[in-house]
């Protein structure tokens, strides 16, 4: 991140620090929040992150119980729980609905969406949470908003060395979203599952291996203690913006001022979580070689063929025409591309020595 950029991060942080007392002359709120992790970094800097800024920033005003998945409906369907008004918000990945519209991926991340940074570019500044809103409210009939962003995915915690294409031939792994599908073009055998299933079935060799966050969030899911080859870059998942869902008619009790702070909080929680999981990753490899496991890059031809499957099945999806929103948000996120384009040569400082 640029020095510029860090100082307009700092300024709309200033922002926010006002005076509990300015907001303490509005309405109170509890909610329950709903989520789709069992805990983890998901949970603590992205859901829980959320409620306690949200507590914070208004003056106690706000007042959010977290839930962890699966305790107020089913984990993967987060958005249904909080349409249905079991929970008033929740948290989620919205990818888990691409089976219901693709459209999904395109916001949540796919093996062909670019890389976080320009993710964030195109949701804050080229309209993409505008698009996710209107996108969710109509098709769903929830309020939706960015909350929480990773980095690139680890590819794979395998109880197998996987390499090559060959590697990749016939191996039961768990994974969700878009990548289900794609997954077999590569020969891969994949199944999803829900977070919390993810452990024993990777322990008692119902799969193979398992994707489910980056590098630093699965050191909390343990799965580097039975599955001893870590796998590198996560081209099925080059980045994976989380989503915020609300219910309408909570909202529509909410004043415009706290709308506007639920969306700023949102995007600041947004933000942090992006550093603190880039700042972690970084350490994380040495975490695993020092619990003895392996680490493998992934060839390059397994890595063009991810990408290349992503963009041919988006271009396929687009062409089909049979989701409203696809081909719309695909052609902002094609155009988002052609104006980053050559962005290494003009955004980094290249100095031999």
């Amino acid at each position: 991140m640029k020095k510029r950029e860090f100082l307009q991060l700092g300024a709309a942080a200033a922002a926010l620090a006002v005076p509990a007392a300015v907001h303490a002359q509005g309405a109170s709120y509890t909610w329950k929040m709903a989520t789709g992790w069992s805990g983890g970094p998901l949970m603590e800097i992205g859901s829980k992150a959320f409620a306690e800024k949200m507590e914070q920033l208004s003056g106690g005003r706000f007042k959010i119980q977290v839930f962890p998945g699966g305790a107020l409906g089913n984990a993967l369907k987060v958005p249904e729980t909080v349409k249905n008004g079991i929970a008033d918000i929740g948290h989620t990945w919205i990818g888990y609905d691409w089976g219901k519209d693709p459209t999904t991926v395109l916001f949540g991340g796919y093996a062909g969406s670019f890389d976080t940074e320009r993710m964030l570019h195109w949701l804050y500044e080229a309209g993409g949470v505008d698009m996710q809103r209107k996108f969710r409210e109509e098709t769903e009939g929830v309020i939706s908003m960015p909350l929480g962003a990773r980095t690139a995915e680890a590819f794979l915690h395998s109880r197998k060395p996987v390499r090559t294409l060959k590697d990749l031939k016939g191996l039961k792994l768990r994974t969700a979203g878009a990548w289900l599908e794609m997954a077999k073009d590569l020969g891969a055998a994949p199944v999803t599952t829900a977070g919390g299933d993810v452990y024993p079935m990777l322990e008692r060799g119902a799969i193979d291996a398992t994707e489910w966050g980056t590098l630093y969030e699965n050191i909390s899911m343990g799965f580097h203690k039975i599955a001893k080859y870590i796998i590198y870059p996560g081209v099925h998942q080059p980045t994976a913006p989380f989503e915020l869902v609300i219910n309408k008619e909570t909202w529509a009790k909410v004043s415009d001022a706290d709308r506007k702070l639920i969306e700023i909080v949102a995007r600041l929680v947004t933000i942090d979580f992006w550093l603190k999981v880039g700042q972690e990753d970084a350490k994380a490899l040495e975490f695993y070689r020092k619990a003895g496991n392996t680490i493998i890059e992934l060839a390059p031809e397994v890595q063009y063929a991810g990408r290349k499957i992503g963009l041919d099945w988006a271009e396929k999806i687009a062409k089909e025409n049979k989701y409203p929103w696809f081909a719309k948000v695909f052609e902002s996120q094609k155009e988002m591309d052609a104006l980053w384009k050559g962005a290494a040569g003009w955004r980094t400082v290249k100095v031999k020595g």
